[in-house]
Formats: C-alpha cells, structure tokens, sequence
C-alpha cells in the first residue's frame, strides 16, 4: 500500500460503520480491484459474441434441461436472458472465487505489508472489529463482482439475443419479469457461495505479512480444491469441499425450486466461513503486530 493511501486514513471516523465505509471505499478505488471488475465484466459479452458468431443468426433448435454451461448456452440463442446463468456458471469454478481470493489474501497481508496495520490498531477500533470489517468488505466485493457480471451478461444479452418468457429448466414458462427476479436470485445464490472462499483468504491473510503470498496461497487452495472435488475417488469427500454445491443456483431455474443442494450449499459456506473467521481471529488477535 502507499504512502499515499496511508496518509488517506489519517482523519477518517474510528466507528465502525465509518471504519467500514472507508474500507469499502479504499477496495473499490484500487486499480487492482477495477482492474478484476473489469475482467470479471468482459467475460458475458466474450460468451456472447462467442455463441452469436458460433449460431449466426438463427442459432441451432436445442433443447433445455440440464444444469450447468452447456445448458444454459444452448438457451441463449433463443432468450439472452440466459446469457445471465450462463456467464455466472462460467465464472463461478474460478474467475469470481479469485477475485474474492485475492481480495480476502491482501486484506491483512497488504497492510502489514505497507506498514499501515500497526496505524489502524492504535485506533480504538481493535482487532475484532477490523477483522470483521475487513471480512464484510470482501462479502461485499463478491456480491458487486457477481452483479457486475449479471448485469454485463444482460447488457449483451439484450443487444445480441432477442428477449421474453423464460422456459425454466423444468419446462415452465414464466414471464421476463419474474425470469430478472430469479436472475438476481441466482446473482445473490452465488456471492453466497464466495463465503467460504473469503473466510479462508482472510485466515491466509493473517498467517504473513506479504499480500502477494498471501493472495498467491489462497488461489493455490482454490485450484487444489476444485482438481480434489473433480476427482471420483474422493466421492466420499466431496460433499465436504466448499465448491462442491456451487452450481446447485441452476435449481432456481425449476419450477417448483429444489431447496435441498441450495441449503447444503448454505450450510456448507456458514461452517466454512465460521472455522476460518475463527481462525483468523484467533491468529490475529494474538499476533504480534510489527507493520
């Protein structure tokens, strides 16, 4: 971190919520985090004018069903509101989680780094607070990042593709309407699912004082994680990997919904995000702060 951005804090408000607004404030204003945005927003439209350029202007019949890309995709030539599922599906295995990894892995690490973290604790905020600030921070990243990408995926959607019911998954039509209201459904479903992924680059943030090994381990864990959940000798374990449900927002595309995968899913990132939150603030409250 620079100097500059050290001297920033200077003046700012030691409540919590200002402790908050300017944490929020400092993430989005990085050109690291614009600069994953950025990316993050130019995977729909390249989705789009991949399948555009694939179908031409009719696009092959198929049918619908199924979870997953390809099902989607096979959609979006006939109602480019599934460009939406589509690109959250394609983003979901690893662009959003890094993002939200290297957000999480440089949220301590960084300031430690830039000599900044000894300054923000002679507040009278204190460590827990911090912690939880800069956690709520990284929750937030991850719910722009996945609106970012649902309202890009729209955007091209909407100039590419023509508009109107929505044939669910499970061969019910709704209106476009009410296909939007689940699209957000789906967006919110999936900043959920970086939870677990967050805590766990929290913790990694508060094991060293560099954010680049830091970001660095946290996306090494990811990878790790999704090569072990793709494995079918481990079957028995996969339930239990954080990734392992992420997908499982496809289930809000029937009619009726199927809750099961999505409460799993839920359960799964709260027990993540309470073991790692737990750890994190065990090491960061009785670390010794040198930066």
């Amino acid at each position: 971190m620079s100097q500059a951005e050290a001297v920033s804090r200077t003046p700012r408000p030691l409540w919590s919520l200002g402790l908050l607004r300017s944490e929020i404030a400092m993430t989005f204003r990085r050109w690291r985090t614009l600069a994953l945005l950025a990316v993050l927003a130019g995977v729909p439209a390249l989705v789009g004018i991949a399948v555009r350029i694939e179908t031409g202007d009719g696009g092959p019949d198929s049918g619908g069903g199924g979870e997953g890309g390809p099902a989607f995709l096979s959609q979006v030539t006939h109602n480019g509101l599934f460009l939406v599922f589509a690109s959250l599906a394609v983003t979901l295995p690893f662009f959003l989680p890094m993002s939200a990894g290297v957000i999480a892995g440089d949220s301590l690490a960084g300031e430690a780094h830039g000599g900044t973290l000894r300054y923000l604790l002679v507040a009278p905020a204190g460590r827990t607070r911090l912690l939880l600030v800069k956690y709520a921070t990284t929750l937030t990243f991850c719910l722009v990042s996945t609106l970012i990408v649902a309202l890009s995926a729209l955007a091209t959607g909407a100039l590419l593709f023509p508009l109107g019911e929505v044939t669910l998954l499970s061969g019910t039509s709704v209106s476009f309407g009410e296909g939007l209201l689940r699209a957000l459904a789906i967006a919110v479903a999936v900043a959920v699912s970086l939870t677990g992924v967050a805590a766990i680059g929290l913790f990694v943030s508060t094991l060293t004082t560099s954010g680049v090994a830091a970001m660095a381990t946290t996306v090494g864990l990811l990878i790790t994680v999704q090569i072990l959940d793709s494995l079918p000798q481990l079957h028995a374990l996969q339930p239990y990997l954080f990734p392992h449900y992420w997908l499982s927002f496809a289930d809000l595309l029937r009619d009726p919904v199927y809750w099961d995968q999505l409460e799993k899913n839920l359960g799964l990132q709260a027990l993540y995000a309470v073991v790692f939150g737990s750890a994190a603030w065990a090491r960061f409250t009785t670390r010794d702060i040198t930066a």
